[in-house]
């Protein structure tokens, strides 16, 4: 809040608005200013009162006097908005004012102000949204963004603002202004997963609408998130392309396995007697262990699980231990070796798969983990067992 004060002192002093912020121009700086005026901190200046340029028709002056803790003043600076064009923010801060004369007349402004200036000010107007009484100025945007040229929702598509980001994706989508490639490589190179999901779907849609792919499928199937390959492998169905999915019975994630084994089996191939085949490999993939424990049967894969919780690959050790996790054959004995595995996600892996097995453990061995000696990993882990065993610990 200190810039804010500072613009405050400064805007009293008489300066232009645009000086006294500084440069500071994002829709935080303007909530904090409008505070600012009212709750001035303990050092104001003596004598300062933002009342005292109320009267000024000079932007200073509205600018503190649209902020005023006095309801009927900032009623009558919203007229003096018009002259002012940067004080457009403000006004929209007003939309949101408790006082209903204030609020009314601000939204009765905000409703004529050209839609080029709700768009420059979309991040604040979504700000303010969460508040109680910030619907409005949300509806004059969203309409501005749906009736308006696309040329305006162009600049929000790349904004780094994430509510602002995540909206103007979602109205470009209903609007069906995104082609399906660009859709697909924003959900696979979007760390959001609002967005990921929004612009996944929208193009597999685009492509079963049009019966065209363009690539759009191989583009979603290398996506950063399990989600957005998971969506990419679904569509092959549709697509016919079940062969493919078989490439994908090893991913790393378990949502786009599942998804994959679904493929492959609607295209008539059982998924089990693959991994069976993917485990026995001399170069076995991590995912080929997690699956084969998630649609394996019990007496007859387990054996292969076991063995491959020796493997040299700490991933394949990890994921094989997960697959005896799916197939409910864990045991103490054989996962014991594992808390003191060199690799941190071997050990982690091992940690939850015996929680329910706590009970079991020497109290003593899980204390000599439980020690500054030991890697953090597996002082961590036997934390967790001696909890789940209702034994204390070493804080």
């Amino acid at each position: 809040m200190d810039h804010a004060w500072t613009a405050v002192r400064r805007l009293a002093e008489g300066r232009p608005l645009r000086e006294a912020l500084c440069g500071r121009d994002s829709a935080e700086d303007w909530v904090a200013l409008d505070l600012a005026v009212r709750y001035p901190p303990w050092y104001a200046p003596d004598g300062w009162d933002a009342s005292a340029r109320d009267a000024a028709p000079a932007e200073p002056g509205t600018a503190l006097a649209l902020c005023h803790p006095s309801g009927r003043i900032r009623e009558a600076a919203l007229d003096r908005v018009a002259r002012y064009p940067d004080l457009l923010p403000l006004l929209v801060v007003r939309c949101t004012d408790w006082a209903a004369p204030v609020r009314q007349r601000a939204r009765a402004l905000l409703a004529e102000a050209p839609a080029a200036g709700l768009v420059a000010r979309a991040e604040l107007i979504l700000l303010l949204g969460r508040r109680e009484r910030g619907g409005f100025a949300v509806e004059l945007l969203d309409r501005a963004l749906r009736e308006g040229p696309a040329e305006h929702l162009h600049p929000l598509l790349g904004s780094a603002d994430r509510a602002t980001l995540r909206f103007a994706h979602r109205v470009a989508v209903e609007r069906g202004l995104l082609p399906a490639v660009r859709l697909a490589r924003i959900a696979a190179r979007s760390g959001d997963a609002v967005l990921q999901d929004l612009c996944a779907e929208a193009a597999v849609a685009a492509v079963r609408g049009t019966g065209r792919d363009d690539g759009v499928l191989d583009i979603l199937l290398t996506g950063r998130s399990g989600r957005v390959r998971a969506a990419g492998v679904t569509a092959l169905r549709r697509a016919g392309r079940y062969e493919e999915a078989r490439a994908h019975l090893t991913d790393r994630s378990g949502v786009v396995r599942a998804c994959a084994r679904y493929v492959v089996r609607q295209g008539g191939t059982d998924p089990l007697p693959l991994y069976r085949e993917l485990c026995t490999r001399e170069a076995v993939a991590p995912g080929a262990a997690a699956g084969l424990g998630e649609c394996g049967d019990r007496k007859a894969d387990a054996d292969t699980l076991w063995a491959l919780v020796r493997h040299p690959d700490p991933a394949v050790r990890a994921q094989a231990v997960t697959g005896l996790r799916a197939l409910d054959v864990v045991g103490r004995e054989g996962l014991m070796p594992l808390l003191d595995d060199p690799s941190s996600a071997v050990v982690r892996a091992a940690t939850r798969a015996l929680l329910p097995h706590a009970a079991e453990f020497p109290v003593e061995w899980l204390r000599e983990r439980d020690s500054p000696e030991s890697r953090r990993a597996v002082r961590v882990g036997a934390q967790r067992l001696l909890r789940a065993a209702g034994r204390p610990y070493a804080g």
